[in-house]
């Protein structure tokens, strides 16, 4: 069956047979590529006047053009969505809360520590007059450890790419131009 001119197709092989180009954003001249022209314009790239370029496939998956029944995005043919990394901000962590673990036990230094117990009064409950306890550095209360609150994360972006198996896409360069409906 000859492919309508146009058109796209994934194969396992690594090259694109003759009549079919690879989708990597190839500009093709308009004067040899006319019928094709035809049908794409500039969509992928290109002047419009010498050249128009073929869509790039390399490293993303294709979505069709349209609105999505799920959020109602509009999904434009020949825009490119997404990208391969991304950097988390707070705002995208999932709320959740970090825990403070005391003891009733005698305290055992006076210096703030990982796993430390803090000489402290008979209760542990809160004084009906909160006590000063610790400060900043200025203060001439207890510096508390820097160990206590430090910033976790290193701010580095993460792989955004879903299990994947590279194959080729190819476009029919050559074929039967598509009548509309």
């Amino acid at each position: 069956m000859d492919p309508f001119l146009g058109e796209i197709r994934l194969c396992a092989f690594s090259f694109a047979p003759r009549g079919w180009a690879f989708c990597n954003g190839a500009l093709l001249p308009v004067r040899q590529n006319q019928a094709l022209f035809a049908l794409l314009g500039i969509t992928y790239g290109g002047d419009g006047v010498n050249t128009f370029g073929l869509p790039d496939l390399r490293g993303r998956t294709a979505v069709s053009a349209g609105s999505s029944q799920l959020t109602g995005t509009n999904y434009t043919q020949g825009a490119q969505l997404g990208t391969e990394t991304v950097t988390l901000t707070s705002a995208q962590v999932p709320s959740h809360s970090h825990l403070l673990q005391v003891s009733t036990s005698a305290g055992t230094s006076a210096t703030i520590g990982a796993a430390v117990n803090i000489p402290a009064t008979s209760s542990v409950t809160a004084p009906a007059v909160p006590e000063a306890t610790y400060g900043d550095a200025s203060s001439n209360l207890t510096a508390m450890s820097s160990r206590m609150c430090q910033l976790s994360g290193g701010n580095q972006p993460h792989a955004n790419v879903q299990a994947s198996l590279v194959l080729n896409y190819i476009i029919a360069t050559q074929g039967i131009f598509p009548s509309r409906n």
